[in-house]
């Protein structure tokens, strides 16, 4: 009888990418995939461990398997199971950030001897496992992991002890997967923990394996990057990009807060000026692009003064978007023992603010767009509308009978509610 297993991914998209790579070796080995709300042989966990949220929905997702399908083997793998605080012990297997690949040989021996196996190697100097994945569950856009790993150690993340030291997948590698990908998937995103810094064991950069993605990657019709540090955006990837329509027009940038005194005590490596000089100096080489950041709110120490030039700055910055997280205390940060905690009802509060501000702001970026031209590739169906994005990541709904993944012409035709409509002029 065929073995079945289901995914559930709570973390970023490096998560998303290595889940679809186990999902793509199991089903070689003949396992059947089905809905995570399904009953299956196994069921696989993507955990995240980078706020205690995060950390609790992994908990709660392995409570719900061991209730709603407790025959299941209840596999708990990535950063979460990595930093393993003991509160794992129900799952039968749990592999941290170290061998992911071996979750499908794992499976079959504890199928064989029912005995529960714990993976939790040191990852601080180990090399890049290189995961593949051939298809995607979503048939527009395609994740690629090129980076793993960072050495930023900012104030309040637990990553760098989660995913250990930078490191990449060597570039033609990075080519061939590529290759592989964009015979089903028009889009790629690269990413990565730190995308940006690419390369460094290869003396290549992130434009340069671009460049080459661009030039031996033929059926790839739209790059996006996923996210990069704004002391990342290189000259280099500019000029690429004024001379590329193929790299989507977004950038990802992350703020964190738009506050100096706040930044200085998270440790990130720049301050306000430098931040807003380097996004006005992209607009002005790129003109219309979209530019959105994470953004941490209720950081130790954040006053309401603080918290007001966050406010202020973002508004000056006039984002595309920005993602919102409350400050979450990490075990083993230096976050973890600094002085003046903010009071969970003021982090949420903070959290609504920005909230509105980012819905604002995407209504201002969408109303300016109205009318415009834009490729748009088809993602999935929303009742009468297939749903896709812009390379400038507007969100479009547009009524289409052409197959997901295709890539047409479109008009930005109206704005309704928070949502962008388009209507088709051509396929590409």
């Amino acid at each position: 009888m065929t073995k079945t297993f289901s995914i559930c991914n709570l973390g970023c998209k490096v998560n998303m990418y290595e889940a679809e790579s186990i999902a793509c070796m199991l089903e070689k080995r003949g396992w059947q995939r089905l809905p995570f709300e399904e009953k299956t042989d196994a069921a696989l966990i993507f955990t995240c461990a980078v706020t205690n949220t995060a950390a609790a929905k992994s908990r709660k997702m392995m409570h719900r398997v061991k209730r709603g399908n407790p025959e299941a083997v209840c596999v708990m793998v990535g950063c979460y199971a990595q930093i393993n605080d003991g509160q794992l012990e129900d799952a039968e297997i749990v592999v941290g950030t170290a061998h992911k690949m071996r979750v499908p040989d794992y499976l079959e021996q504890y199928l064989a001897n029912h005995e529960k196996i714990r993976d939790l190697e040191e990852v601080n100097e180990i090399p890049f496992e290189p995961l593949t994945a051939d298809r995607f569950e979503n048939r527009a856009r395609a994740y690629l992991k090129i980076q793993d790993g960072c050495n930023q150690f900012c104030a309040y993340c637990v990553i760098p002890y989660a995913r250990g030291r930078e490191r990449s997948m060597a570039p033609d590698q990075v080519i061939e997967e590529a290759k592989k990908i964009t015979k089903t998937h028009q889009e790629i995103v690269l990413t990565g923990i730190h995308t940006g810094r690419y390369g460094k064991e290869y003396g290549v950069t992130l434009t340069e394996l671009i460049r080459r993605l661009l030039k031996e990657v033929p059926d790839l019709k739209r790059l996006r990057i996923s996210s990069i540090e704004v002391t990342e955006v290189s000259e280099e990837l500019i000029s690429l990009m004024k001379e590329e329509p193929r790299i989507a027009r977004h950038l990802h940038i992350p703020l964190q807060s738009g506050c100096d005194e706040t930044l200085k005590r998270m440790g990130r490596p720049y301050g306000i000026d430098a931040y807003y000089d380097k996004i006005k100096w992209i607009r002005e080489q790129l003109g219309d692009i979209a530019i959105s950041c994470d953004l941490i709110v209720g950081f130790a120490g954040e006053s309401e003064e603080e918290f007001q030039k966050t406010l202020a700055f973002c508004e000056k910055c006039e984002f595309a978007f920005l993602h919102v997280f409350p400050f979450s205390v990490r075990s083993g940060t230096r976050a973890e023992k600094m002085k003046n905690q903010v009071a969970p009802a003021v982090k949420k509060e903070r959290v609504r603010i920005v909230s509105a501000l980012s819905a604002k702001c995407r209504d201002v970026y969408a109303l300016e767009h109205l009318g415009c031209e834009a490729d748009v590739i088809l993602e999935q169906n929303e009742g009468e509308y297939v749903s896709g994005y812009t390379s400038d990541y507007i969100p479009v709904l547009i009524r289409s009978d052409r197959p997901h993944g295709t890539m047409v012409h479109a008009v930005l035709s109206e704005y309704h509610e928070h949502q962008m409509y388009a209507k088709e002029s051509e396929v590409l």
